[in-house]
Parts: C-alpha cells; sequence; structure tokens
C-alpha cells in the first residue's frame, strides 16, 4: 500500500468511525451469530498475492461485523463499561502509526515523560496522596499480579525471585467472596496457591467484615500461616459492593500486611470529590489500580497503578541484561521495571486526549450522570411491586429480579434466566446476570459514553414487558 492509497482508505476508516459512532444504536447489541459461524465464513488458508484493501473492508462489514457485540452502543447495560470516545480513538491511531515501544525512557522520551505527567495528573484529580506513584498497565489483572508478587517479595525480604517459592505455600492473601476473580488467578501465577486464598465473610451490603479480617489474620498467625496481602475492593464486580477501606487499613497496617486497593470500576468516581467518602483511609494502602477503559471513556487497553513504594515494585521487577543498559539509568522512569512486560505501549497519549478533551469539568458531568440514571432505575424497581432490588447501588450497577408475589426462589431463578435470555435475544439490549445469595439476578450498567435516560427507560419498559409476558405463559419457563 502506497502512501496515496494509505491516505484514501485512511479517510474512509476515519469517515466508517465516525458513522458508526452516529448510527450504533442500530446496531443488535448483542451478537447474534452461532459458534464457528465467523470462522467458516472465513476461508482456510491466506491468499497466496495481495488483496485490495477493498475487499478487507466489504469482508470486515460482511463477515466480522455480524460477529461484534457493540460494547459501545447506549444500550449495552452488561458487564462493566468498556468506553471509548472519538478524542482516544484519534489518538489510538497515531499511536497506532508511531509504532514506538516504550520500554525506556531513552527508546521513547516522550513515552515515559507523557506518562510521568498523566500519572501525576489522574492524581490529583482523583484526591490520592502526593507519595504514590503511578504507571500505565495493560489491565487490572496485570496490576493486581504485579501488587501480590511485590508483596511477596516484601514479605520474604525479596528472596523469593532469587530462591523459589518455599514459604509461598504458608502465606496468605485476604479476599472477599466479592472480590474480582482476577486475585485468585493471580494467586496461582504468584505462586501463593489459591488453597492460602482466605475469605473472609461480609456484611449486609456485601462489604468485606473486618472484624471478620482480623479474626481471620489472628486464626492464621496462631496456626503458623504469614498474613501476606489484603484486597480491598471499591467496587466488586457483581453488586459493586465498596470494602470499608480505613478500617481494612487500619488492621492490615497493625500486622504489616501490604493493602491492595482493587477500585478498576469505582476508581473513575473518585473523580468526583462527592464520591471520595470510598476511599476514605486510602493513605492505609499500598497500592491501588483503576481502568481509565472502563469508565473514563479511554478505549481499552490502559489500566492505572499506583504505589506507595515504587522501590519495592521495581525491585521486584527489574532485570538489566545488557542490552538494556542506558546512560541515562538511575536519572529516568524505564517503566519496563515496572511490571510484567517487557515490552510497553504508549498508552498514555490516549489518556492525554481524552483528559484535554473533555476536561476535568466535563468528565465530571458525564459521571455524575451516569450515577444519576442508576438511582433513578433504582428508583423505577423499588416502586414496581413484582421487582426486588438486590444489592445497594453506590456507583453504576444495579442489581435486581423479577419476583412476583408467590413465586419461591427456585422458580424465579429459572424465570429470571430466562427473562435475561429473551431480552438478549432481542438485540435491543443487553444484560449480563450474578448471583446473590444464590439468586439469579439481572445486572444492569448504566455507564456507556452515551447512554441517556432515554435509553435506561427504554430498556426498562422492555424488561417489565419481557418479565409480564414469560410469566403469563402456561406450564413450566424452561431456559433454553
Amino acid at each position: 500500500m502506497d502512501s496515496n492509497e494509505f491516505r484514501r482508505y485512511g479517510h474512509e476508516i476515519v469517515e466508517w468511525i465516525a458513522r458508526y459512532f452516529e448510527n450504533v444504536e442500530q446496531y443488535p447489541v448483542k451478537s447474534g451469530v452461532r459458534p464457528g459461524e465467523i470462522k467458516n465464513a472465513l476461508p482456510e488458508l491466506p491468499p497466496s498475492g495481495s488483496e485490495s484493501f477493498d475487499l478487507f473492508m466489504k469482508d470486515f462489514d460482511e463477515v466480522i461485523m455480524p460477529g461484534i457485540t457493540h460494547w459501545q452502543s447506549p444500550n449495552f447495560f452488561a458487564y462493566f463499561p468498556a468506553n471509548s470516545s472519538p478524542p482516544s480513538v484519534l489518538a489510538e491511531m497515531l499511536t497506532a502509526a508511531l509504532g514506538a515501544q516504550c520500554m525506556l525512557w531513552e527508546t521513547s522520551p516522550a513515552g515515559t515523560e507523557l506518562e510521568e505527567r498523566m500519572m501525576e495528573w489522574l492524581r490529583s484529580m482523583m484526591g490520592i496522596p502526593p507519595e504514590f506513584e503511578g504507571v500505565i498497565q495493560d489491565s487490572a489483572s496485570s496490576s493486581t499480579l504485579a501488587a501480590l508478587i511485590t508483596a511477596r517479595e516484601k514479605v520474604t525480604r525479596y528472596r523469593s525471585n532469587r530462591e523459589g517459592l518455599s514459604d509461598t505455600g504458608r502465606m496468605r492473601i485476604y479476599v472477599s467472596g466479592q472480590t474480582h476473580s482476577s486475585v485468585e488467578k493471580g494467586a496461582g501465577i504468584a505462586g501463593f496457591g489459591r488453597d492460602n486464598l482466605v475469605r473472609v465473610e461480609v456484611r449486609s451490603d456485601f462489604s468485606m467484615d473486618p472484624e471478620a479480617l482480623e479474626r481471620a489474620i489472628e486464626r492464621d498467625i496462631a496456626s503458623g500461616y504469614i498474613p501476606c496481602c489484603a484486597i480491598a475492593t471499591l467496587g466488586t464486580t457483581g453488586v459493586t459492593a465498596i470494602d470499608p477501606l480505613r478500617a481494612m487499613g487500619e488492621i492490615c497496617r497493625k500486622h504489616g500486611i501490604w493493602l491492595h486497593v482493587d477500585a478498576a470500576i469505582g476508581g473513575t468516581a473518585l473523580l468526583l470529590p462527592e464520591m471520595r467518602w470510598m476511599a476514605d483511609g486510602i493513605e492505609y494502602a499500598d497500592s491501588l489500580v483503576f481502568n481509565p477503559h472502563k469508565w473514563m471513556f479511554t478505549n481499552f487497553d490502559c489500566s492505572v497503578y499506583f504505589v506507595r513504594d515504587a522501590a519495592s515494585l521495581i525491585r521486584s521487577f527489574e532485570i538489566l541484561p545488557e542490552y538494556l543498559k542506558t546512560r541515562t539509568r538511575g536519572e529516568v522512569n524505564d517503566y519496563r521495571d515496572w511490571g510484567i512486560p517487557l515490552g510497553r505501549r504508549f498508552r498514555a497519549l490516549k489518556l492525554w486526549a481524552v483528559i484535554r478533551s473533555y476536561g476535568v469539568e466535563g468528565l465530571q458531568s458525564l459521571i455524575r450522570e451516569h450515577l444519576r440514571l442508576a438511582k433513578m432505575l433504582a428508583g423505577l424497581i423499588e416502586a414496581d411491586r413484582d421487582f426486588r432490588l438486590m444489592a445497594p447501588v453506590p456507583l453504576n450497577t444495579v442489581c435486581f429480579r423479577y419476583c412476583p408475589a408467590g413465586m419461591g426462589d427456585e422458580d424465579a431463578n429459572t424465570l429470571n434466566e430466562k427473562i435475561n435470555h429473551a431480552l438478549n435475544d432481542t438485540g435491543k439490549i443487553y444484560l449480563t446476570h450474578t448471583k446473590v445469595d444464590g439468586r439469579y439476578v439481572l445486572r444492569m450498567v448504566t455507564a456507556q459514553t452515551g447512554v441517556t435516560e432515554r435509553h435506561v427507560r427504554q430498556a426498562w419498559d422492555l424488561i417489565r414487558e419481557t418479565a409480564s409476558a414469560l410469566s403469563s405463559q402456561n406450564g413450566a419457563v424452561d431456559v433454553d
């Protein structure tokens, strides 16, 4: 492809993206293809010669697009937000064009120094103490793994990387039943073993019970275990519970335990001064992760990891082969020492574009509106006698279920599962579910970039109509 072709197709793709953002509502939110359908539409072997980009775009529209679930649709209410925005997309295009490998300061000074400044901006925007330093990772899973490994190294006095994991079978990680699955995965990868995850009881609002945490720690100490790390979550995945950070922090400080704060979703809300009650006690934390690629309109991937003691993080990950030695080492941040991968994308560029394009006030306005929509939806649910709100709504996620008077839990479980499938099969909205105390619960997230009150009310009307229709059917409510 020569420069003239690149220019022509580039203009066409930007136009395609603009039309997509304008018309995304018209697509079925959830892809309706069957397993294997996309793969079977693709040739078994690659072309032997070059093909035109026109043919590529034709196949993109006809083969790929039917298999896309449209996360940017304002009718996407499933899982968690994975927001994009025009400034983020444009900056991502520049990142792809530059193709910079930002592993060292010397491999792209601007990549490092823009990232440093963006972490300072975010620290200020979120009210995080100045002693925390930040780095951009690919995902919260990687950030949490970095926290677990750093906690492990500090407990073993940095021996385990060198000598192996002989002591990790006695180390404990404290989580609640609401903690994200990445912690369990990380415990296995980091050598703790999943059996050493201690699941602490939760309170009625599904937040960790700090008294139960302290009891668990004391039991483990008495039994010869080594308390290593505790996870406090600001916005759990299932029900967006907010763990009591200060109480947990005081306990962890008392016992010398690394406290990692998982604010992957909830961290964005810290841009609002009125939401910083969630982070009361942040001064006790050792590390914190939040994802701009969830709720801050920055396309995947972009996860921000803050750590109080950057030296401990670096010491846990740095390896210095000859080819990575530079004249500036010790004078600059070489971010390849701040996490698992060596190679690093220039993620700070799109974050810079988003913050500058929206401004702090623009970001705050959108976040406040998403929170308002969640509260509005919760009010509609509570006002309907056939629906039940199943968890508090501190953020942007509403958990509820259809349960008419006289219906038992098992029948309600089956019916709600059927409602969920029926709604998603319409293509008009997309919801996912969770389990709360063994009950099948519908879960609706009001946090997509373009979501408005109209979309939420239309979704609620469809939910009520679907639930009523399925409930009135005669016979069993078998789920496909």
